[in-house]
């Protein structure tokens, strides 16, 4: 079974729950076991306030043409198998370098959704496409619910 869905979203804070109903209805439907349900909405969630909040080209938007915070940011959701892939992109200035190569929990004041992600997601990456922005992307292993319809056998 495989299950895929991709949003292009306004950089807006109104999109975030967008996207987690979104998520959390393919998982119910599908059959997926609730916490991990609930793990990957958390996760995705701040992935997108990330974007939002940080995702734009920045004040006046001038090489964007388009005023401030309505720049867009992708969500892009596979159900593969037994495997969920989330990615969150952006076309924002990109994460600091300390943030690609971080191994470890921040104490910052602003970063630790990304640590919150990493906490619930089984693997995660954080990356930048130089010029373009940054992308967020994790996988979790998928449990099932009993009597799921589409349970991977």
């Amino acid at each position: 079974m495989s299950i895929w869905w991709s949003l292009h979203l306004r950089r807006e804070a109104a999109s975030v729950p967008l996207a987690r109903r979104l998520l959390l209805g393919t998982m119910e439907t599908a059959g997926v076991d609730p916490d991990i349900s609930f793990d990957l909405s958390v996760a995705l969630t701040e992935a997108c306030a990330n974007a939002v909040e940080h995702g734009g080209l920045g004040e006046g938007s001038a090489t964007s043409g388009v005023p401030d915070g309505t720049e867009a940011y992708h969500v892009t959701a596979y159900l593969d198998g037994d495997r969920c892939r989330i990615e969150v992109t952006d076309s924002g200035p990109g994460f600091p370098p300390a943030t690609v190569s971080r191994r470890r929990p921040s104490l910052a004041e602003h970063g630790r959704g990304l640590d919150l992600i990493a906490e619930l997601a089984d693997h995660v990456r954080f990356r930048n496409r130089p010029g373009r922005g940054a992308v967020v992307s994790f996988d979790k292993m998928l449990k099932w619910r009993d009597g799921a319809l589409l349970k991977v056998s």
